[in-house]
């Protein structure tokens, strides 16, 4: 028989592209004003492996993933994604998503990030929003998966996940003391 275990508290890690970079200052605002200071900045990624976003948002897309100091817990993931959604909203214009707004959770063994979009890989964690294991950790490093979205698969999103995970091992030493 197992026996329910209390989660390990989470990485919140927000990934987000716009083709207006100078949205992204403010959008950052308001996620730092909803979820507290950031303790980890990756460069700027082209947003280039697929077409899929360009009718509502234009070409020349970038990504950047923003890695919040305060530890989560993971059963906060739905209200967050309902936080970042509303984010989008409020920078919309004429009915266009101007910034797309991708928040998850690290962990030493996996990268989950959130979305209202089933599919059968993803679980539903209630109000509306999925959980998609998007990356796990073996063999050194985050590997990707069949339904991995390819720009988390590359490796420069990867190696820069390697380091949010060396911060969260401090992080958890310094929480679970």
């Amino acid at each position: 028989m197992s026996h329910p275990q209390s989660p390990k508290p989470a990485k919140l890690v927000i990934g987000l592209f716009t083709r207006k970079r100078e949205l992204m200052a403010a959008v950052v605002a308001d996620l730092m004003e909803s979820f507290g200071p950031i303790d980890l900045v990756s460069p700027l990624f082209p947003f280039d492996f697929t077409t899929y976003y360009e009718k509502e948002m234009g070409t020349a897309l970038v990504r950047r993933i923003f890695v919040f100091k305060s530890l989560i817990q993971q059963d906060d993931l739905a209200d967050i994604k309902l936080r970042t959604n509303a984010i989008e909203t409020l920078f919309s214009a004429d009915g266009m998503r101007q910034v797309n707004i991708d928040p998850g959770y690290l962990l030493m063994e996996r990268l989950v990030l959130a979305t209202g979009k089933n599919f059968a890989h993803r679980i539903y964690i209630g109000k509306r929003i999925y959980a998609d294991l998007t990356l796990i950790y073996q063999k050194n490093g985050y590997q990707p998966l069949p339904w991995t979205y390819p720009d988390y698969a590359h490796d420069t999103i990867r190696d820069f996940l390697i380091l949010v995970r060396n911060k969260y091992m401090e992080d958890l030493k310094e929480v679970l003391q």
